[in-house]
């Protein structure tokens, strides 16, 4: 079965999730969605092996042949337009710093015969919920993703923004000055992990475990989480004025405990932003990634990937 599907990845931190999409309808074929843990900390090979199983569990099960079309919705930073990581400081899939996936992955998927094209992972995600999602009925909208690290994209007419006046410099977020460092280091799972233990003296996991525990040190958390938050999107609302803020990723879960100081803050600033959390995060990924073989798409974006 080739019709017109398109195998989309959405490579997590930790996991990596693979399904076939029909591009006619952009839905996931139904027995096609696969996922497998990954412990960014393993060799180069281990790595590969991770992906590329739940990748070959997804060809298998959507029996496809011939050319197999993959669009990967990919962490950075990453150079999409050749498909080299280079993760370095990210704290995850540091020993495929400066290798090529286009060349490495191949090798063990089944068969021959594979087109492979990227797409950062918050920008797929963006892409998705403009196109079938939460923000579907919006021109232009922020997305924004919560979790090992921090994600963003410009949407404007379902197209992501990079050169555009009214967004930041490559039309992301994570790598802007932000207090003492940039966004990613406030904006991330590891940011509430010392966080915690620098209030409670308590070392945990992850958010999870923070918003579990329900005290005044996790309260303290969230709302610091919740201005800082606040304070950073400012400028850039007042300047891209979006109509939505789509939310996903694991953090996104526990919005309820940051999300209300978030917003009370930017109405002091004059913004009264709409705020949705996201159900779709995955599949929403999945789907924009795979868009990459869409060509009215392709010809839209294929001169931005060095940069989203």
């Amino acid at each position: 079965m080739n019709k017109n599907i398109v195998i989309g990845v959405d490579v997590g931190g930790s996991h990596i999730t693979s399904a076939a999409v029909d591009m006619d309808k952009l839905q996931i074929v139904e027995g096609t969605l696969i996922t497998k843990k990954v412990d960014n900390k393993a060799s180069k090979d281990s790595i590969m092996e991770s992906w590329s199983q739940a990748i070959n569990q997804s060809i298998k099960n959507a029996t496809l042949t011939g050319l197999k079309r993959i669009g990967f919705a990919m962490p950075g930073p990453f150079i999409y337009r050749t498909g080299i990581a280079m993760f370095e400081t990210n704290d995850k899939y540091e020993n495929l710093y400066k290798v090529s996936v286009s060349d490495e992955l191949v090798r063990f998927l089944d068969g021959t015969d594979y087109e492979l094209r990227y797409l950062n992972d918050a920008t797929s995600f963006g892409v998705g919920v403009a196109k079938m999602g939460e923000a579907k009925n919006s021109k232009k909208v922020i997305a924004i993703t919560l979790g090992t690290g921090f994600g963003s994209s410009f949407i404007n007419d379902g197209i992501p923004q990079v050169e555009a006046p009214d967004v930041p410099e490559d039309g992301c977020l994570w790598d802007k000055k932000f207090k003492d460092g940039i966004a990613d280091e406030y904006f991330s799972t590891r940011w509430f992990i010392k966080k915690y233990k620098e209030l409670s003296g308590e070392e945990v996991k992850g958010v999870k475990e923070i918003a579990n525990a329900n005290n005044e040190y996790s309260d303290q958390a969230f709302k610091e989480f919740g201005h800082n938050l606040a304070e950073f999107l400012t400028p850039f609302l007042k300047t891209y004025q979006p109509d939505l803020i789509v939310m996903g990723g694991n953090i996104s879960n526990a919005s309820d405990l940051f999300l209300p100081v978030t917003k009370e803050d930017l109405k002091k600033e004059g913004l009264d932003t709409k705020f949705i959390i996201s159900s779709l995060m995955e599949e929403a990924a999945i789907i924009g990634s795979a868009r990459l073989f869409e060509p009215d798409f392709w010809e839209q974006v294929k001169n931005d990937l060095p940069n989203i």
